[in-house]
């Protein structure tokens, strides 16, 4: 304790003394500069850059737009939805206007998702009997052979490759590929982007046309929205997936557009388990009631009128 004139006053110059001493020795040391810091702009989880290869789907050993007809509508598959009580839907819910989540009421909403609960309407009695799961487009098939969904509709497009692993419905929109880019980009088609890297969703037909194109980079992600965020931070040139989908996006970002001829016509279709054949059966028969009575072009004009006046919904097609 410092308790006298004396001793206080030795304190004192000793702490003077320890403050002159380490003033010098900041004086002796070298200025801290400040580390230069570089990052890149921070990317989606699940990027693949490259894409892995796919191969594009060139199987046409079938029709894939022919359905089995609404008839037998009863069976296994619909007997055990109806005794659930509900249907289980595997749906997109960040692909805005077709399956999303709306930020005012927090449910999901969209084109897809009205087909889906009319499903719900007729099979177990009311549109909000739905349980719907969110999935990837990579998730689509697993989730139906693994009996984790009763169907999907989540813009899936029907091909024979994916014939041989699910059924489907008759087709319930006609899609086409197209590119979305900024808007004054120059590029008008695929073949202006040779040695640029393009962006569609992993386990799509979409991300396989892209690599079809010679000297085009695909870039694969787990959701198409995903791609918006890389066009927008210019780690791709273009976005690449069917036309309901780039106008969903370029609602959501007004500087890009749709560009460009289509690159390959996708019929969208509900799929369902293979062997779930009564189910096809009976959404058959539900999509044939949307077509003659209206509601399909209702929930058109609804939700899709930015890609022009509602056209006349797909015809359906049936296996002899």
């Amino acid at each position: 304790m410092l308790s006298s004139p004396v001793v206080r006053r030795l304190g004192a110059g000793m702490l003077l003394a320890a403050s002159v001493a380490l003033a010098g020795c900041a004086a002796e040391r070298p200025a801290l500069r400040e580390a230069a810091v570089t990052t890149e702009a921070p990317r989606p989880v699940g990027v693949e850059d490259p894409a892995k290869p796919v191969a594009a789907d060139g199987d046409q050993s079938c029709d894939p737009r022919a359905s089995l007809p609404p008839t037998g509508l009863s069976g296994p598959t619909v007997a055990r939805i109806r005794a659930r009580g509900r249907l289980i839907a595997g749906v997109s819910q960040n692909a805005y206007q077709v399956g999303f989540r709306d930020p005012a009421t927090g449910e999901l909403a969209g084109f897809e998702i009205d087909l889906v609960r009319e499903i719900a309407r007729d099979l177990v009695g009311s549109p909000d009997r739905v349980q719907f799961v969110a999935l990837g487009a990579a998730d689509r098939i697993p989730s139906l052979t693994s009996g984790r969904v009763d169907l999907v509709m989540r813009t899936m497009t029907m091909t024979c490759r994916d014939w041989r692993q699910v059924a489907f419905s008759t087709e319930y929109f006609s899609a086409a590929q197209r590119l979305l880019v900024p808007q004054g980009s120059p590029v008008a088609s695929m073949a202006d982007l040779a040695g640029s890297k393009v962006c569609a969703a992993a386990g799509s037909t979409s991300i396989s046309n892209i690599a079809s194109y010679p000297g085009v980079i695909p870039v694969a992600v787990v959701e198409v929205i995903d791609c918006l965020i890389l066009l927008q931070q210019r780690q791709v040139a273009a976005v690449s997936t069917s036309d309901i989908l780039l106008a969903g996006l370029a609602a959501q970002d007004p500087t890009t557009v749709v560009v460009g001829p289509p690159i390959k016509r996708q019929p969208y279709g509900v799929a369902t388990a293979p062997g779930a054949t009564d189910l096809v059966r009976y959404v058959n028969g539900v999509l044939e009631r949307l077509r003659r009575d209206g509601t399909w072009q209702a929930s058109y004009r609804r939700w899709l009128s930015n890609l022009g006046p509602a056209p006349a919904p797909p015809p359906a097609r049936y296996r002899s």
